[in-house]
């Protein structure tokens, strides 16, 4: 936008027509650099305009329209009738299954962290020190960020399986006579798909991350330890984790979140919750009552819980690491 008076005034410092035409020229040149900036801006709107709409109406909309839900009863057939918190109250009653469900959930998730965060963090170790074969096991966790999950279950059922799995061959192979049966024991269930999270896409992308992380540690301090004799496991405890402890806080939030969210894409093509319901989790519920019980609000009422469950557990995980997690100034 062109202000006269600053013009006028630019002007005041020549005389005639040239001075006139000088003062002009910059006011001229940045309306020009702002046109075409605006006009790309706008382009670049247009052209996230469906990728826009779709995110409203297929993600934002079902989210905003999950709470009022939460307070009726549906069956997806007629309309909506409000029953206020009666789904609420069915739920922590203790009547049903709710209750088994959330502790189930809270051990898959945690477990699931452990054991991605571990894995993804000793990988990045691996790529740091240059082992050999360290490559390899770095492709093979991020191959999952590029294999369907269905994919991807299918060769875990390959794997996993009592009768014809891979693993339990090689269990026989070394005198284990009797190995567990990994996806239909109750007592080993929801262990197994808390290993299986390392081969979630998330646990790769940690993988990264932690390397990137690893990457920026000064080596001075590295050279300064070694020099005073520190052994490997003193450096990693006093140098490695506190200076990569913002990128290990993060990874733990966002393998959790993940953990939370993306458990029904790991858990249901293997066990579909089963046996019984030794692993069946909040996300697994959620599809089990919404579209096969056809309860949409009793399922709204979970989606609900599952999110007040990630924000309690994010303020924990932050509460937790107030005074273990060092920031540079």
């Amino acid at each position: 936008m062109l202000r006269t008076p600053h013009v006028l005034n630019h002007c005041s410092k020549y005389d005639g027509d040239e001075g006139l035409l000088k003062a002009l020229i910059p006011c001229f040149w940045a309306a020009s650099n702002v046109m075409p900036r605006r006009r790309a801006n706008l382009i670049a709107y247009l052209f996230l305009l469906p990728w826009i709409i779709g995110l409203v109406a297929f993600v934002g909309g079902p989210i905003i329209a999950i709470l009022p839900l939460s307070f009726t009863s549906w069956n997806l057939l007629g309309a909506p009738r409000w029953i206020g918190l009666r789904n609420y109250v069915e739920m922590f009653s203790g009547r049903g299954d709710f209750w088994p469900i959330v502790f189930n959930t809270l051990k898959y998730a945690i477990a699931g962290v452990f054991v991605s965060v571990i894995w993804s963090l000793f990988i990045a170790l691996l790529l740091n020190r240059r082992v050999p074969g360290a490559g390899l096991a770095a492709s093979l966790c991020f191959a999952p960020a590029v294999v369907p999950y269905i994919a991807m279950a299918f060769a875990l059922q390959l794997l996993l399986r009592a009768d014809l799995g891979v693993i339990n061959y090689w269990l026989k192979c070394v005198g284990i006579q009797h190995p567990p049966d990994w996806l239909m024991d109750p007592d080993v269930v929801l262990w197994t798909l808390a290993a299986v999270t390392i081969y979630t896409y998330y646990t790769g992308q940690m993988m990264l991350i932690f390397d990137a992380a690893l990457k920026q540690v000064p080596k001075e301090l590295y050279e300064v330890a070694s020099l005073d004799g520190a052994s490997s496991l003193t450096i990693f405890r006093h140098i490695t984790l506190p200076m990569i402890s913002p990128i290990l806080l993060f990874n733990v939030v966002i393998g959790f979140l993940n953990t939370l969210n993306m458990s029904f894409t790991i858990i249901y093509p293997l066990t579909a919750g089963g046996p019984g319901k030794a692993s069946t989790v909040l996300s697994v519920d959620i599809y089990n009552n919404a579209f096969k019980g056809f309860r949409i609000g009793y399922a709204c009422a979970e989606a609900v819980i599952l999110f007040v469950l990630c924000a309690l557990s994010t303020l924990f995980i932050f509460w937790l690491s107030k005074r273990r997690v060092y920031y540079e100034a």
